[in-house]
């Protein structure tokens, strides 16, 4: 078996699970990439990844991904839990069946996927489990009540989980990117314009969608496969790895009181 390691990534169609895919085949892992689109994954399995098609709310393509993994290469040694998206838009606007699917691909399909490969990185005294929150974990911002709300209960959990798990030798991780060149924004977006376009929100949906548009200090997704790496190959990973314009988010958030983040916020979408 490759020393490095067998890895299972999340998301692995585009944006930061498709660069952390392909920097781990780099770096001689394992990698299985995993994603509802197939077709959007036949460039890194030319690269040498194994792919499958995977949805995280579909309790048996996560079990038989997880069993062909184990069936083939007797262990898994990293789960990056990347697979998410934002859904946005005022909390009234918002059908309820779009929040829970929020929550559903955002946390309940992560903590299924969790419970299946436990039992494998508990039989081998080791493990590692990367989740994808975001700076968004700790922040909120316009229109985001639902999505804001998923990544901060995955920080929640995350946490938790970490207390769980660490006497099996398993590491509990959180990635907390800023905004990052991908198909997030654009997603978002359009979530907004469906949701709240023609709405009593619309001039907030208006300006979301504006800023969105070009959105400043965005990272590649390169940037965010490196944290990645440096969380699987340390010895003593830390909680959490912090990328791009979340440093400073975070930073602002810490210092200001409630109040005076509302009107960054407010600032940063030109909202008066």
């Amino acid at each position: 078996m490759n020393t490095q390691g067998v890895v299972l990534v999340t998301g692995a169609s585009a944006g930061i699970g498709k660069a952390t895919v392909k920097l781990l085949l780099q770096e001689g892992f394992i990698v299985y990439g995993a994603a509802r689109r197939v077709e959007q994954m036949r460039d890194i399995e030319t690269k040498g990844a194994h792919i499958m098609e995977m949805d995280v709310t579909d309790e048996t393509s996560m079990k038989n991904g997880v069993n062909r993994i184990i069936q083939e290469q007797g262990r898994i040694d990293i789960l990056f839990n990347n697979a998410g998206y934002g859904s946005y838009g005022a909390v009234e606007d918002v059908p309820m069946e779009e929040a829970r699917r929020q929550f559903e691909v955002n946390l309940f399909g992560l903590s299924r996927l969790t419970q299946l490969v436990l039992p494998q990185m508990r039989k081998q005294k080791s493990g590692k489990i990367i989740n994808t929150s975001s700076a968004g974990g700790k922040i909120y911002t316009l229109l985001g009540a639902w999505y804001h709300a998923a990544k901060h209960a995955l920080e929640g959990f995350s946490d938790c989980l970490r207390l769980e798990v660490k006497p099996f030798g398993i590491d509990v991780v959180i990635i907390q990117p800023g905004a990052t060149e991908s198909e997030w924004a654009g997603v978002a977006s359009q979530h907004v314009e469906k949701t709240s376009g023609n709405t009593a929100y619309s001039k907030m949906a208006a300006a979301f969608i504006k800023t969105f548009e070009n959105p400043s200090g965005t990272s590649s997704p390169d940037v965010i496969a490196r944290l990645v790496l440096k969380a699987i190959q340390s010895k003593k990973p830390k909680t959490r790895y912090v990328a791009g314009n979340a440093k400073l988010a975070l930073f602002m958030r810490k210092i200001l009181s409630d109040r005076m983040f509302d009107r960054v916020i407010y600032q940063m979408f030109k909202i008066r």
